[in-house]
């Protein structure tokens, strides 16, 4: 709601870059996107590891 209602701003003040902004937007989320996955990833790796480390200290 409030990235529109700044969107909304920004069009007023400068459309060219707000046009701008709406189309290289879900440009860079798309090149984000597997960084994101990467991390999610390695976090539920970590995540299996750190359980595994653990499991022998939940018997005393």
């Amino acid at each position: 709601m409030i990235g529109c209602l700044l969107w909304l701003i920004l069009f007023a003040i400068s459309w060219p870059i707000a046009l701008l902004f709406v189309v290289i937007y879900p440009l860079v989320w798309l090149l984000l996107l597997p960084l994101s996955l990467l991390g999610m990833s390695i976090a539920g790796i970590l995540a299996i590891l750190r359980a595994i480390i653990l499991w022998p200290l939940r018997f005393f």
